[in-house]
């Protein structure tokens, strides 16, 4: 814990909450301000730094995590909203071998990021697209990403990072599937963009 975070002890003032969050399938027990978002809090307290500071308007797309799979803006969500609730940063992403998600080895690949400062939210928003639609359409992917902003104006590459991380992770699944075994594939819903409160 980073100093000046409090310390989860009985001692506390009266408008701090004391939380448990499910961060990267890890439990982080914490005592926070009321009124501190989830962005707050992983950057500054539980130092999860990939998760990036935009707008702090829910406008940009760049604090985008996933909240039980769907894709929340952590800049205006406050920690005790989503307490005990499952939340994947992008750092939850890289694999038990360390390797990359494919999102994230697309998007390096490619191209997909030039100053890299919205990438974090880009591969989480594709992230919720991708668990709810297992091949989207390129307008489909543009519709997903429809709550994420480039300043940079990378787009063409973004779409295309995400579809080829599509690519992969449908054979990964495919490989997967042992004979007389079924495996559940995801199915086409619409996208959700990210939570605005």
């Amino acid at each position: 814990m980073k100093p000046g975070a409090m310390e989860c002890t009985e001692n506390r003032s009266v408008d701090a909450v004391r939380l448990l969050l499910r961060v990267n399938g890890e439990d982080r027990h914490i005592i926070v301000p009321a009124s501190r978002t989830l962005l707050e809090v992983l950057r500054e307290d539980l130092d999860l730094t990939g998760t990036k500071h935009g707008c702090e308007l829910g406008e940009c797309g760049a604090c985008t995590v996933l909240v039980d799979d769907d894709p929340f803006l952590s800049c205006i969500t406050l920690a005790a909203d989503v307490e005990g609730r499952a939340i994947t940063t992008i750092e939850g992403l890289v694999r038990p071998d360390g390797q990359p998600h494919p999102l994230q080895a697309a998007f390096a690949d490619l191209g997909g990021a030039q100053c890299g400062y919205c990438t974090p939210g880009m591969v989480m928003s594709s992230l919720a697209l991708l668990k709810g639609n297992a091949s989207p359409s390129d307008s489909e992917i543009r519709m997903g990403l429809s709550g994420n902003v480039c300043r940079c104006g990378c787009y063409p590459k973004i779409v295309q990072a995400v579809r080829d991380a599509a690519a992969v992770m449908m054979a990964e699944r495919n490989r997967s599937v042992r004979p007389g075994k079924v495996q559940p594939m995801a199915t086409t819903r619409k996208k959700r963009s990210p939570r605005r409160r």
